[in-house]
C-alpha cells in the first residue's frame, strides 16, 4: 500500500510539502492551481509559466465549517458524517487559498490573522492505499505548530 496525492501534481508531499502553482514569466504573477495558456492578469500578454513552489505558511483570511453532510455524489470524510472546518489562507506570493483545515481542528482554533502552515494528511484509503490532500495546521502565537 502506498501514499498518494489525491489530486495529482498540486502540492509535493515530502517531509515540507507545499502547494504547487504557475508564475508568470512576464509579469510573475503567481497562480493556484497551476495555469496554462494566457495569464489571467488582465494587464499581462504573458503566454509562458514557469512552475512555483508556494510559500508553507500564510494567514488566515476567512474560515467557516461545513456542519452539513454533502449529497451523492461526494463522499462524507467520515462514516458517521462529521462537520470539518475549512480556511481561506493569505500567501505572501498574493493569493488566497481555499482548504480543509488539518484533523483534530476545528472553526475554534482559528483566527482571522492567525498563522497556520501546510500540511498533507490521508483523505480516504482505498484498496492501493492511503489519498492525501493538502489541509491547514493552525501555528501558536510563539511560532511552533500548535498541539491538539
Amino acid at each position: 500500500m502506498t501514499a498518494t496525492p489525491a489530486i495529482e501534481g498540486w502540492f509535493t508531499t515530502g517531509p515540507d510539502p507545499a502547494l504547487l502553482g504557475s508564475r508568470c514569466t512576464v509579469c510573475g504573477t503567481v497562480f493556484f492551481p497551476r495555469t496554462a495558456g494566457f495569464c489571467r492578469n488582465p494587464g499581462c500578454a504573458g503566454e509562458e509559466f514557469e512552475e512555483a513552489e508556494l510559500s508553507r505558511r500564510g494567514t488566515v483570511w476567512s474560515y467557516t465549517d461545513a456542519q452539513y453532510q454533502p449529497p451523492p455524489p461526494y463522499l462524507p470524510r467520515t462514516d458517521p458524517y462529521e462537520p470539518f472546518a475549512l480556511a481561506a489562507v493569505e500567501l505572501p506570493e498574493g493569493l488566497v487559498v481555499v482548504g480543509q483545515v488539518a484533523d483534530g481542528y476545528a472553526v475554534r482554533d482559528l483566527r482571522v490573522g492567525g498563522e497556520v502552515e501546510l500540511v498533507v494528511e490521508t483523505l480516504y484509503t482505498d484498496d492501493t492505499g492511503d489519498r492525501t490532500i493538502w489541509r491547514w495546521k493552525p501555528v501558536t502565537e510563539m511560532g511552533e505548530e500548535a498541539d491538539q
